[in-house]
């Protein structure tokens, strides 16, 4: 059983990182001997949220760069009541929801791409990767803001989707204390207590905890549970130098769901009826993650930070999946009987990564130039053992079948063989600058290039082979920003980018990077007052080596080929009235195949133009929020309002298309006093029916009914 640290493996020993370890040790040691007494009370006050410098960012503020990009703040998310990932990222156009690999894993696609399936929730935690390993669900009790860096990130980032990246900035230490304590309760089972405390321990040293437990029995009835602390602190160890850890730990158990079947001919069944197994009994995921930064500004003005991420996580679990080979299943003949496969799941991931980076302003004659320098490394070990039973090809063998309408959980549980047993290490290092010169006080140019060198080595135990694969890939990226007015600026941009791809194909071959180019162009408008932003971006780009995964042999991947995605989008914030906001976006995405391809397992030929998975062309959403009294009282109301068109549901059927649908959520507190708020949310408010994702006709995820919940905070 995989258990050992990624320190104790020879070939896992993280020599690239070893650089940055010392760095940031001696960082810490320099900073500690230059203590000589406890900080003033302003210089407290000046370690905040606002103050902890995002990575790779410098001191360009995020209207300067040449890129669209959209931040989901606090007060946007507690307005609506949100309390996941994917429902906050529901409030960007950009974003679709993809195959959730049966529920129990945060995905989706940004701009058209979607990155490897396999490997689902691509996001950042303070520059931090949590989408190498499973983390589940992702609970935001502990999220500040939601950042939507749209466009390519692989210049500075390494490994990235061309369509962008998506940044959770934490909530961080305090020395001022205040907390708030939380529970609600709504249909479907829904129990849910949340709370944060932050506070200072010495006139030096803040401490913050938050987390949330949430219990429910779910609309399907799989009995989804999830736990989440994030307890941080933060050391100022001078006026210039702060040290943050951060340490995050989940557990999440719920019943592996693939959803429901969608077949012409056969009648619907209700968006409620589970079609697994529940005597498989919950598919549990743990993760523990630790962050350690540490920032220094220099008596120049530049600012040196450090940082370590440690993650491991874990994914255990049975399921009863439909079976997808038509040879194999009985629901084509009697329109009743559901074949499936049952199957075994025993992964286990370690992530450590560390950075470093330099950033300040200078000039060189009439130019000012805000420079980022940096340097970043990680090792990823995963540990994949997947194990599969499959009715024989023909034999109309319904012992593991089960009746759609009338569903008997009982009766044979055949043990699953071994499919799938690997051992993945992936090993990079990369070095990173980036330079936006102010050329005038109107016009900015942005130079950035950045240089890995990626090995990956897979061990499989079934057959005893073992691949290996190395590329150094570079980076390039540029572009220029014109500031019109005070008020509006125009901006073009152009980078390449690549992404590695984990794992091996169904003949045990290790998969080459993705390669991508990205270009856009846009106008953003920001009034002198402040009260109206927003961004008009046409945006296109294109990756070879596109992964997806592979419908013949189902816990393996195949190569797409070529991809590319263009469009449109328009975000818009403004502040209406005094007590009013509106927030809205809107996305035209094109995103289809660019090369023919031939699935040689299913002979169905996918050719040039064929539309990808679960992406709609046409996304919308509107937020509308207002704060007022009432009786005498302060209260607010939100109304969300989501378009998302219509979406191809299956990559080798393009004749299946999950149907276009309009949901409206509302939401409403009152503070009768100043330390108690009654909270309620309505989601879906008309009941309608819809199909979230879909991976298959016979993989299809329903949208949840009208849910509603009520609760209480009390604040202190």
């Amino acid at each position: 059983m995989y258990s050992k640290h990624l320190l104790a493996k020879p070939f896992a020993t993280p020599f690239a990182l070893s650089p940055l370890v010392a760095v940031l040790g001696l960082s810490v040691h320099v900073a500690a001997q230059a203590t000589v007494s406890a900080p003033t009370t302003s210089s407290i006050e000046e370690i905040t949220v606002t103050g902890h410098r995002q990575p790779y960012r410098g001191d360009v503020p995020l209207k300067s760069l040449p890129q669209s990009t959209q931040v989901l703040s606090e007060d946007l998310l507690n307005q609506h009541q949100i309390t996941d990932l994917q429902s906050a990222l529901d409030l960007s156009a950009s974003i679709s929801r993809q195959n959730d690999l049966g529920g129990i894993q945060d995905t989706f696609a940004i701009r058209g791409f979607a990155g490897d399936e396999t490997m689902p929730g691509g996001y950042l935690v303070n520059g931090f990767s949590a989408g190498r390993g499973y983390s589940g669900r992702c609970d935001i009790s502990n999220v500040e803001r939601i950042e939507i860096m749209k466009g390519p990130g692989s210049a500075l980032y390494g490994r990235g989707e061309p369509g962008g990246t998506i940044n959770l900035v934490t909530k961080k230490p305090q020395f001022e204390t205040e907390g708030y304590l939380q529970a609600s309760a709504g249909n479907f089972g829904s129990r849910r207590l949340e709370g944060d405390y932050t506070g200072a321990l010495s006139e030096n040293i803040a401490f913050r905890i938050n987390g949330a437990f949430k219990d429910a029995d779910g609309y399907r009835n799989t009995n989804p549970r999830k736990y989440a602390l994030t307890p941080s602190l933060l050391f100022s160890l001078s006026d210039a130098t702060s040290l943050t850890y951060e340490m995050e730990a989940i557990k999440q158990q719920a019943l592996f769901d693939r959803g429901i079947i969608v077949v012409d001919g056969v009648p619907e069944v209700p968006v409620t009826q589970f079609l697994g197994d529940p005597e498989n009994g919950a598919t549990e995921i743990e993760a523990l993650g630790h962050q350690l930064v540490l920032q220094h500004t220099l008596d120049s003005g530049w600012h040196l930070s450090a940082a370590l991420g440690y993650r491991d996580s874990t994914q255990k679990g049975l399921s009863a999946d439909a079976e997808l080979s038509d040879g194999r299943q009985l629901i084509y003949t009697d329109g009743t009987t559901l074949s499936r496969q049952r199957r075994s799941r025993d992964y286990a991931a370690e992530d450590l990564s560390g950075r470093f980076e330099l950033s300040g302003t200078f000039d060189t004659g009439p130019f000012t130039h805000h420079l980022l320098v940096g340097a970043d490394a990680y090792e990823f070990e995963l540990d994949f053992n997947l194990g599969r039973w499959r009715v024989d090809w023909g034999s109309m063998d319904d012992s593991y079948a089960v009746n759609i309408f009338d569903p008997v959980y009982d009766g044979i549980r055949p043990d699953p063989a071994a499919q799938i047993n690997q051992l993945q290490i992936q090993r990079t290092q990369g070095v990173y600058l980036q330079d936006q010169i102010d050329l005038s006080e109107q016009w900015k140019m942005l130079l950035g290039v950045r240089l890995d060198d990626f090995e990956q080595r897979i061990d499989d135990r079934l057959s005893g082979l073992r691949s290996t694969m190395s590329q150094t890939a570079t980076s390039p990226r540029v572009g220029l920003v014109y500031e019109a007015t005070s008020q509006l600026s125009l901006y073009v941009s152009y980078a390449e980018g690549f992404r590695p791809n984990t794992g091996s194909d169904f003949y045990g071959a290790a998969f080459e990077p993705e390669e991508s180019r990205s270009y856009e162009t846009g106008i953003k408008l920001e009034t002198d007052d402040g009260r109206t932003s927003g961004t008009l971006a046409l945006f296109q780009a294109e990756k070879s080596n596109v992964l997806t995964v592979d419908p013949a042999n189902p816990g393996f991947s195949t190569a797409l080929g070529q991809a590319e995605s263009r469009g449109v989008e328009l975000d818009i914030a403004t502040q209406i009235a005094e007590d009013l906001n509106l927030v809205l976006s809107y996305a035209y995405v094109d995103a289809m195949t660019s090369t023919d391809m031939v699935n040689i397992d299913w002979g169905v030929e996918i050719p040039a133009g064929s539309p990808l998975l679960n992406i709609p062309e046409h996304t919308g959403s509107l937020s509308l929020t207002r704060d007022f009294e009432f009786r005498g009282a302060p209260a607010s109301a939100a109304l969300g309002i989501r378009y998302v068109d219509e979406r191809l549901g299956e990559t080798v059927d393009p004749d299946y298309i999950l149907p276009a649908y309009t949901l409206a959520n509302v939401s409403a507190t009152y503070a009768p006093t100043s330390k108690v708020t009654l909270l309620a949310d309505i989601d879906n408010l008309f009941d309608k029916r819809y199909y979230a994702n879909s991976y298959h006709k016979l993989w299809t995820m329903p949208g949840a009914p009208r849910t509603y919940n009520v609760g209480v905070r009390y604040s202190f």
